[in-house]
């Protein structure tokens, strides 16, 4: 059955704003993580997990199929809904993984930059006592 999902995989691929239009939602991203703890699940399995009314988790998993985040299969007399890792992969390589370089280098540059800062001024013990005292006081009105 794997064999039959991987060439399934490749012969198809998703539109990617099909699959960040699926991803948007709440309810579909909850989906798909049901099916990521439990692949191969009937509608009425995931209908158990999910606040959700059948007719509505029709509805997102007719949006998931359409992006080729869900692939539906016939075992017999059941339809199993097996979730499809292809499109997110191929999101993660298109717009995360080619900015990692760029974000560590963001993240080095602002930590130096953090520590370069000069330290604010120190207050003495008695104007430091006057500025609490002046920052804590309630407001009246």
């Amino acid at each position: 059955m794997l064999a039959l999902i991987c060439n399934h995989l490749v012969a198809y691929s998703s539109s990617v704003n099909e699959v960040f239009k699926a991803l948007a939602d709440p309810n579909r991203r909850a989906l798909l993580d049901q099916l990521h703890q439990n692949n191969g699940q009937t509608l009425n399995q995931i209908c158990r997990h999910l606040p959700l009314t059948r007719q509505g988790v029709t509805k997102h998993l007719g949006l998931l199929i359409k992006a080729d985040l869900v692939v539906p299969l016939w075992h017999g007399r059941e339809k199993l809904h097996y979730l499809n890792p292809a499109p997110l992969k191929q999101i993660s390589e298109r717009w995360l993984d080619k900015h990692k370089a760029a974000c560590l280098r963001a993240l080095n540059d602002l930590t130096k930059g953090l520590d370069n800062l000069k330290p604010e001024p120190t207050y003495g013990e008695e104007e430091s006592e006057v500025l609490s005292w002046t920052f804590s006081m309630p407001h009246r009105r």
